[in-house]
């Protein structure tokens, strides 16, 4: 039974932009994906570059897993806290009401 409620109920996690330490800004623009949707992340890779005002960055892979969906693409502004793309398991879907807003 646990197997079945397990793929009931899958736990993507989320990539945000984050609030840079600091640094006073509202959005970030995505420079370019550093991994391709259906790729595999592990803790710690760089995902995707993004851009502040101020500074160029990677943001890095907080879990290990398989690139979902890019819900920003490439130029795309999106606010801090605004997301990104999601990382799950590699038989993991992602329902249309997570991707709502992609570009």
């Amino acid at each position: 039974m646990q197997a079945a409620r397990a793929q009931e109920h899958v736990i993507l996690t989320t990539l945000k932009v984050p609030k840079t330490g600091g640094i006073p800004t509202t959005k970030a623009s995505v420079l370019r994906w550093l991994k391709a949707e259906g790729d595999a992340v592990q803790v710690g890779d760089a995902v995707v570059e993004l851009e502040t005002d101020k500074v160029s960055y990677e943001l890095e892979s907080p879990i290990a897993g398989v690139l979902l969906n890019i819900i920003a693409g490439e130029s795309a502004q999106v606010p801090v806290g605004g997301p990104l793309c999601h990382i799950g398991q590699p038989n993991d879907k992602v329902l249309q009401d997570s991707v709502e807003g992609k570009e």
